[in-house]
């Protein structure tokens, strides 16, 4: 599988990594999936503090651990469970940041964190605190790059001012193409990369369609589409587009298209979605023809909040 530079680190990560939220909590399961991702070529994985209480960073680490120095471990940190276990809170403190490295350290067995990333935020929090926390973590050795986790233009504009970020997760499809009109172009233009979730919108773009749409996207559509747009237009993409090959393979290659994003993140529930995605990451990248179709069947999605 190929790999891409993340951002201006010497971090070399597959185009696709394994979004590992989805794994549950059965320990069988998860290694079973995490080896299969690893016979693929894969060695980004992402986790984060929030998933499943932390037993996500335990799952991974006991599975990567004897092959630690040949992956790529990310994790994220803010989100900050209540003490009753119920529902969690937002806190991006330095003084929490610095504790909660260390309990996603020893849940992941690890000396050291490749990617630590900050799990959401807002323009009212303590952003100079925050950077502060994250630099002196690099300083110390604890991680090796940090970057952020956010979908808002304005949130991540600050983090390209000020502060040292390789890399910004956000949702990204060819259904949400709201990062291509204010953030792909800062962060490329500032050497930043991209780590796109959400690449098949729920499902949405996958050979499923609609199929298992879940009762609020029958409902409400999904961002900009109504369900009957959505009928709509994943019919033309699959008829226009993806004649010869699968509408998740054109939905992953969309992304990869553009020198901003340098990995895909998809999670997979079973081995066999895992060889799908896989598939469709090794498949032929779009064409001009391809993508110009592309941009005239879907919308040019605009962030309505947290504008530039």
């Amino acid at each position: 599988m190929e790999k891409r530079q993340l951002g201006s680190s010497n971090l070399s990560i597959s185009e696709l990594g394994l979004g590992c939220m989805s794994l549950g909590t059965d320990e069988k399961h998860a290694r079973a999936i995490i080896e299969a991702a690893l016979e693929e070529g894969i060695n980004y994985f992402d986790t984060a503090d929030l998933y499943a209480k932390g037993m996500n960073e335990v799952l991974v680490g006991q599975v990567l651990h004897s092959v630690r120095d040949k992956v790529i471990i990310a994790t994220k940190v803010g989100n900050r469970w209540n003490e009753n276990g119920a529902g969690w809170r937002f806190d991006s403190s330095k003084k929490y940041i610095k504790e909660a490295v260390k309990q996603s350290l020893k849940r992941l067995d690890t000396d050291y964190i490749d990617l630590y990333q900050l799990h959401g935020g807002t323009l009212s929090d303590p952003i100079d605190e925050t950077i502060e926390a994250f630099e002196e973590l690099q300083a110390e050795g604890f991680i090796r790059y940090y970057g952020i986790s956010s979908i808002r233009p304005t949130v991540i504009q600050e983090y390209v001012q000020k502060s040292n970020i390789v890399s910004v997760m956000m949702q990204y499809s060819i259904l949400d193409r709201r990062p291509e009109e204010q953030a792909l172009p800062l962060l490329k233009k500032n050497g930043i990369s991209i780590v796109a979730r959400g690449p098949l919108a729920k499902g949405l773009l996958s050979e499923a369609m609609l199929d298992k749409a879940s009762t609020a996207v029958q409902e409400k559509g999904y961002l900009d589409y109504s369900f009957e747009d959505l009928q709509k237009v994943l019919t033309e993409l699959k008829e226009k587009v993806a004649k010869k090959r699968s509408l998740t393979e054109i939905s992953l290659q969309y992304l990869l298209a553009d020198s901003g994003v340098t990995s895909v993140i998809a999670g997979a529930s079973s081995i066999q979605q895992l060889k799908e995605n896989v598939r469709a990451i090794m498949g032929k990248g779009l064409s001009a023809e391809e993508l110009e179709m592309i941009h005239s069947l879907l919308i040019e999605n605009q962030y309505q909040e947290h504008r530039l």
